[in-house]
């Protein structure tokens, strides 16, 4: 005959099983947690004005990286994979400089025959509506307002050696096409946006992925992304620290991208 449970040993017990299924289940949160980290969301901040107003330079996004990567089976439905459709804010590596992460929005895809009139985009011969799209510098440039119809050159600020010289052989008619597995990408800040207009397509290869929310946006200077010293570095984090309440745009918190 077994002995019968105390009450104490009864809550004892209890007590116990409580705390081990906590622990489970933190332990599964916490390692559910290190898997999107390191498989699927990485923390970029923006370097520039380029993206205004949808993106600040400041601005401290979640990028998704796997929404647009090669499919696999075994992620499956669980992070479902699409194409990049026309309209999608992506990161990608630069076609010019090694290295360096750009975000842009996608205007055409392959096949798309595109150009410009006057600041206009006509995609396909239609003209764009781009409600996102800001004019902050309106000053008439011939080559970024009515691309590609101006021969690209440093004259106009296409420091790309080889998209001068290859510009030319993707253009047909008044209309650049694009070539397949490649995007023709813009700032929606259209008249300071360093884009597809002074580099070229973007490879397939070199999406990273595409921008979910900002988490986080602090004023920022427009040259902070370029001082390299450890001297400016570490004046900009003290400078984050005393400020961190002031200067944080709260508003912008959890503001999904689109």
């Amino acid at each position: 005959m077994g002995v019968p449970k105390t009450k104490e040993l009864f809550e004892t017990e209890k007590h116990h099983e409580a705390t081990v299924e906590f622990v489970a289940s933190l332990a599964a949160v916490l390692v559910t947690g290190l898997f999107i980290i390191t498989f699927v969301l990485q923390a970029f901040e923006i370097p520039s004005s380029s993206m205004e107003d949808t993106l600040l330079i400041g601005d401290h996004v979640f990028v998704n990286r796997e929404q647009f990567a090669p499919p696999t089976h075994w992620m499956g439905p669980l992070l479902p994979y699409r194409e990049i459709h026309r309209g999608d804010i992506v990161v990608f590596l630069s076609p010019e400089e090694p290295g360096l992460y750009i975000v842009k929005r996608i205007i055409g895809v392959a096949g798309d025959r595109i150009h410009l009139r006057d600041g206009a985009v006509y995609r396909n011969g239609e003209e764009l509506v781009e409600p996102y799209v800001r004019h902050k510098f309106p000053r008439y440039d011939p080559y970024r307002d009515n691309f590609p119809a101006v021969p690209p050159s440093e004259t106009y600020g296409v420091t790309s050696t080889d998209w001068q010289l290859t510009m030319q052989s993707h253009v047909e008619g008044a209309d650049i096409v694009v070539p397949a597995d490649s995007y023709f990408g813009m700032g929606d800040n259209r008249d300071v946006s360093k884009d597809s207009r002074y580099w070229g397509f973007i490879p397939k290869a070199n999406v990273i992925g595409r921008p979910m929310f900002i988490y986080w946006s602090f004023i920022t200077p427009a040259n902070q992304y370029q001082l390299r010293g450890s001297a400016d570095r570490i004046g900009f984090l003290v400078h984050t620290i005393i400020h961190f309440f002031d200067e944080t745009r709260w508003s912008r918190t959890f503001r999904v991208v689109q």
